[in-house]
Parts: C-alpha cells; structure tokens; sequence
C-alpha cells in the first residue's frame, strides 16, 4: 500500500529544534547549516528530496537530534558569546543524539524495574546516558527531561569524537591559521577529520582499531583511550552534580554497548559517587543488562540503542497531529 509518512533521523535546521512536516522552509533550514554540519546535512537533503520524488503525497518528517535536548534550561545553554551573537544567529547549546538520549530516558527505568532493581520512580530518576560511539556525547536526565548534555552548537563539540576534535580552546585554531599559515577549510578539515581518537593515536577514529594497535604497544593509542575515557568520566562526574546525585548511568551506542573495557575504564574510579562495576558481568555482558555489582549504590545498565522506534512514533504523532486525527 501507499506510504502513510517516512520519518528522518536528521540533526540540525536553521530555525527548527523539535519535529516538524518538511516543506521547502525546513529544506533550507537545513541548507542554512550546512557549513556547521557538512557531512551530515548534505545527505539528508538528498535523501528527502528522493522520498519527495518517488513518495510525493507521504508526508516527510524530520525528528530533529536537538529535539529532546529542548528542555535544557536557559543557564545550561548559554554560551559566553556576545548578546548579538544569540540575538542575531541563535548561538547557543543545542545539543544532539536527542532521539538515542531520549530512548534512553524511556528504557532505563523499565529495564531497571525488569532487573528487580528499585529506584526512584521514573519521573524523579536522576540518571546519565553515555551514547558513545563513531561520535559521542552524553546528557544529564531528570525525571526523563534532558536538563545538560555534552554538545553544544555544533556535533564537533563535547567529549573526543572519532575524527572530530571535540571541546577545545577556541584560540587553538585562530593560533594554528596563524603559526602554520593555514587556511580557515584546512583548520576545518582537519578538526572534523583527523582530530580526536584519530588525530591523538594515529590509528584512525575506529575504537577497534585504537584498542588493537594499543594492544599492540602504540603509546598514542594508548593516549587516545585515556583521554577520551577521562572526558566521558569527568563529564559524568559534573552531571552528578548538576543532578544532584546519580540515581543510575546508561551506556549506549557502538562503543558503549560493546567495549566492556570503556565501561570499565570509565567508571574506575567512581565508588565515591556509588559506581561499582562487576568486571566479570560487564565483560560477559551481551545485549541490554546491568555491569555494576549487586551492591553498587549506582546501577550501571547497558541499553541497546533503538533511536528509529523513537523516530518511528514521532513521526506518526506529528502526522496524526497534522491531519487532526490527535
């Protein structure tokens, strides 16, 4: 049969944070941040004007990534910008992952229930969710609403991302356009594309990859492992105290559900905030389940990532929504 609406996982569009039914405004919104997201954008573009030629009367829905992260409020979002910059060009911290952070707010609480653990009801949890991957940030949950996470204007921000730098000194790449006579595209591609986990071990953005030539003997490599572990412990650290306390931490994504050696490495350390992981359980772990020990104050919980059942029934409510039928 005829298709009902075909949602898109897409990231950022001038103007728009949440959902919205594309038109031609929200495909120039996302023209408008290209140059802040040009891996991504291009693609969705194409994407969304091949389901325009070939499903012309289905509804088009972008679930934007800054969509869950709406709710952070006004002093977490801030950047230290001039006034007419966030007057004039909207700068400010939007942050990303919304529909995988957003899974996770949803899951976690069943899955600790499922798991005879008790806690605080859902709709006071306190918990982070570590979406580590390809790229990688994390948010500050409470009561299910993202109140911080960890990227700001633009995905380069936040903790190491494979090929992306991450937060840095803003003066870094004006110095480096300076001392080394390069150009604003060569500061831009090299930041987005041999920066990171890839820039500090030289063994490419694939955490595989690192940990094997790590293994291997590569000081770099083994560099690249702590700093970015150190990034994500010391941004968990901070959202502790954001939230006021842990009630539970999440890791999802490639590298969060499948490197029982970052999970570990990460939460070394952490007994103080109550974190106390079984290394046994978290390196038999399969799937979705807990790593932390029977006794650890803080539960650890692995939830596999499902960002698409999440796109799946926005789309389907703003369709609904659309056609008066909600």
């Amino acid at each position: 049969g005829a298709l009902d609406g075909v949602g898109f996982k897409a990231v950022f569009a001038k103007g728009y944070t949440s959902s919205a039914i594309v038109d031609e405004a929200v495909m120039q919104g996302l023209e408008d941040y290209i140059p802040i997201l040009p891996v991504h954008n291009p693609a969705y573009i194409a994407s969304l004007r091949a389901f325009e030629r070939l499903a012309p009367s289905a509804p088009r829905v972008a679930v934007f990534e800054t969509w869950f992260h709406e709710t952070i409020p006004p002093h977490a979002a801030e950047l230290g910008v001039p006034r007419s910059w966030v007057r004039d060009h909207a700068i400010r911290r939007y942050g990303f992952h919304g529909a995988s952070h957003r899974y996770v707010a949803q899951r976690t609480p069943t899955l600790l229930r499922d798991l005879g653990i008790e806690r605080a009801a859902a709709r006071d949890l306190r918990l982070v969710s570590c979406h580590l991957g390809g790229s990688s940030s994390l948010c500050a949950i409470q009561g299910g609403a993202s109140i911080d996470t960890s990227m700001g204007f633009s995905a380069q921000s936040g903790v190491l991302q494979g090929t992306r730098c991450g937060d840095m000194d803003p003066f870094v790449p004006l110095y480096m356009m300076k001392a080394a006579a390069l150009t604003l595209d060569e500061v831009e591609e090299a930041l987005m594309s041999d920066a990171g986990l890839a820039g500090i071990s030289g063994a490419g953005g694939d955490m595989r990859d690192i940990n094997d030539a790590a293994e291997g003997g590569s000081a770099d490599a083994r560099l690249a492992l702590d700093t970015y572990h150190y990034g994500v412990k010391k941004t968990i650290g901070g959202y502790a105290a954001a939230l006021g306390g842990l009630d539970a931490i999440a890791f999802t994504g490639g590298i969060g559900e499948r490197s029982a050696e970052s999970r570990a490495a990460i939460c070394a350390g952490m007994e103080f905030l109550g974190v106390r992981v079984d290394p046994d359980r978290n390196a038999g772990l399969e799937g979705e389940g807990q790593v932390s020990a029977d006794d650890s104050p803080v539960p650890v919980v692995v939830v596999t990532a499902n960002e698409e059942i999440v796109v799946a029934r926005e789309t389907a409510r703003l369709i609904a929504v659309a056609r008066g039928q909600a």
